[in-house]
């Protein structure tokens, strides 16, 4: 029996991190991305716990119930990288399988990239990978305009207090974000002089992956901080260029732990890194890539919008580790 997922607190690389875990056995590590906290993981906890693995997903820094620094800069990926290699040690493991999406995708890829000897295998869901993070807001720029959204967050406090004055209605408007009609994505883009919100109206109802209660667990998640409930995520997007200038070692330098990509095919991710691109960095980065998993009919909430697919993925590449770890 694996249990029911269990909630506690632990003090790494000075931070407080929320954790939700259950299960016994091989570490598995889930990363959550931007806006959301431990809960977007709550579809995979049962299955991978009852296929033998222990399953934490923390609450990562600047997060829902983990403690939030005050200063920016305390919000690089060298930082997110440490709490991971230390929660990993606080755990009282040695190895971890490490899965990320959205942010927790770059965090993951550069954990591979600067600890391969603490991660058996990489697994990243609609980021493709990197060693760097995020591209350089300057190309952003060029690419999208001053209306990008990764430019629109780099304004302390603007969209700070816009997401943070009605949080259910913040969670109802970033997570039921339609799929085009005509299948294409599309960029974030905000027109000069509208908010962040306007781009992303109130929906009529939830999609079917989502509900009312859902969005309540969000919103009680992030609650505790306030005026400040999105600060310490926006904060990570205002490292964008400070990473790529701490990473630059990294240029180049491929992830060599096993890999496995998933991403669907409406995530607008892939209006900005287009398929092209994201198959050249799979074929360039992750050398031992087991598999690209492509969710037809999927946005970029990609665990929650197709959680048996994600987690069938999840398990096969599981199952191929411990096939290698045998045959070794």
């Amino acid at each position: 029996m694996s249990g029911a997922i269990k909630h506690s607190h632990v003090e790494v690389n000075g931070v407080r991190l929320h954790l939700a875990e259950q299960g016994e056995g091989p570490l598995v590590l889930l990363l959550h991305g931007f806006p959301e906290s431990w809960y977007s993981w709550r579809h995979q906890f049962a299955p991978l716990a009852e296929a033998g693995f222990r399953v934490v997903a923390p609450d990562q820094r600047g997060y829902a119930r983990s403690s939030q620094p005050e200063s920016v800069d305390a919000y690089s990926l060298l930082h997110l990288v440490g709490d991971v290699t230390a929660l990993i040690g606080a755990l009282g493991e040695e190895r971890a399988v490490v899965v990320g999406h959205d942010w927790g995708a770059p965090v993951a890829w550069a954990t591979a990239a600067l600890r391969p000897d603490v991660v058996r295998g990489v697994v990243g869901l609609s980021v493709p990978p990197s060693t760097t993070g995020l591209a350089p807001l300057a190309v952003s720029r060029e690419k999208f305009g001053d209306g990008f959204y990764q430019i629109y967050f780099q304004e302390p406090g603007r969209a700070d207090a816009e997401l943070a004055a009605d949080l259910r209605s913040t969670f109802r408007r970033f997570l039921a974000v339609p799929h085009p009609e005509d299948g294409k994505p599309r960029r974030w883009v905000v027109p000069e002089g509208h908010r962040l919100l306007d781009i992303a109206p109130e929906p009529e109802r939830l999609p079917a992956w989502l509900t009312e209660e859902d969005v309540e667990a969000f919103a009680a998640d992030y609650a505790p901080h306030g005026e400040r409930a999105f600060t310490g995520g926006l904060n990570w997007y205002r490292n964008i260029d400070r990473n790529n200038e701490l990473m630059a070692a990294l240029v180049g330098k491929p992830i060599e732990v096993p890999a496995l990509y998933v991403t669907g095919e409406q995530d607008l991710v892939n209006a900005m890194i287009s398929p092209e691109e994201q198959e050249h960095l799979l074929k360039h980065v992750t050398p031992n890539l087991h598999r690209h998993v492509r969710l037809p009919e999927t946005g970029h909430w990609t665990q929650q919008e197709r959680p048996a697919e994600v987690t069938e993925a999840l398990l096969d590449f599981l199952t191929h580790l411990d096939g290698e770890s045998v045959q070794a």
